[in-house]
């Protein structure tokens, strides 16, 4: 690549990372979630398991709610009404979720209750996935390539603009766009970049899958990314390895990919559906659900390479889910719901 490429990109990754935002954000005026009894049966986006000991489910008007057995839950002391849309736990305590309005919560008790480590409204944009490597080492990604970087587990957090994700002529076009007019640059950064929707944690490696078929990989947690061949230009919502270490992306319109092992070439699978995917929920009897819009669920039992579809008579968005105490557990958008398979 020409040096002087090199320079600008690098110009563009460092001289638009931000100062640290630190918890004083939290400052800013916002209203703690309400307690509502039919938490469990409203819109929930996002859940995960810790240790398989319990379930903790995040939703609209920053509700969080918590189970130990996938039937009974419990909602969360949560500082904010903003809609959640990730939820990420690295160990039986600490746990990270975040939101709109450039929401980052944290919990360090499991998830019963929690706290802002920022709150930007006014970058208009939300965070979509957010990931640990460490206690202290954390990303989260979100609209329009928003990207910040925690060291300190939260207590600061350092947005960053990944060039490496922009094209040779977005590239020029910021180049003579910041010397002729600094404010229009500034506002022209914060909405070029693609969705980055989510994060992969892979053994050293990190994957990143987005909008306008965006993949990507990083061998050193996100400062660097080496992008994918382009093979599809609808966006991608999740990636998985599967148990026998094979990759698979999903996204738009039924679409699936697989992957030998580590990348290219990538071979679309037949799925009989049109329906936006939206998470890969691997089990630990060797099989492999897609759980996407319009009630549609597939089910592959051959390491990803075939799917069969078993529908939901009420045709309600699966959005995401775990495999729990045998059944899938799944979140959508009249809340909690349980598939005995």
């Amino acid at each position: 690549m020409h040096f002087v490429l090199l320079l600008l990109m690098s110009s563009l990754l460092y001289s638009f990372s931000l100062a640290s935002l630190a918890a004083d954000s939290s400052s800013i005026s916002h209203l703690p979630s309400v307690k509502a009894p039919l938490v469990s049966q409203s819109l929930l986006l996002d859940i995960t398991n810790i240790g398989q000991v319990k379930l903790v489910a995040v939703g609209e008007h920053g509700h969080i709610i918590l189970s130990s057995d996938g039937m009974n839950w419990q909602q969360a002391n949560v500082p904010v009404q903003t809609t959640l849309t990730s939820v990420f736990f690295y160990s039986g305590k600490l746990g990270w979720a975040v939101g709109h309005d450039a929401t980052i919560l944290h919990s360090k008790d499991g998830g019963l209750t929690w706290q802002v480590q920022l709150y930007q409204p006014t970058l208009e944009k939300p965070l979509l996935n957010i990931v640990f490597k460490s206690p202290l080492e954390g990303l989260a990604i979100g609209a329009y390539g928003l990207f910040f970087r925690t060291l300190d587990g939260g207590k600061t957090w350092q947005s960053e603009f990944h060039s490496e994700f922009l094209l040779p002529d977005d590239i020029d076009y910021l180049a003579e766009l910041k010397q002729e007019d600094e404010e229009a640059y500034l506002d022209e950064v914060s909405s070029i970049l693609p969705h980055f929707n989510r994060l992969l944690i892979d053994g050293r490696t990190l994957y990143m899958v987005g909008e306008m078929g965006l993949m990507a990989k990083s061998n050193d947690f996100g400062k660097n990314w080496l992008l994918f061949d382009e093979i599809y230009q609808g966006s991608f919502f999740d990636m998985a390895r599967t148990i026998k270490g094979n990759l698979l992306v999903v996204g738009l319109r039924g679409h699936v990919f697989r992957s030998l092992k580590n990348g290219p070439p990538w071979q679309q699978r037949q799925t009989n559906t049109t329906a936006l995917i939206n998470d890969i929920v691997l089990t630990d009897d060797d099989r492999i659900f897609l759980l996407a819009n319009n009630g549609t669920l597939l089910e592959s039992n051959d390491d990803g390479q075939s799917y069969r579809l078993r529908n939901q008579k009420d045709g309600k968005a699966l959005i995401a889910g775990v495999w729990f105490n045998n059944q899938l557990i799944v979140v959508s958008d009249v809340g909690i719901k349980t598939i005995s398979l």
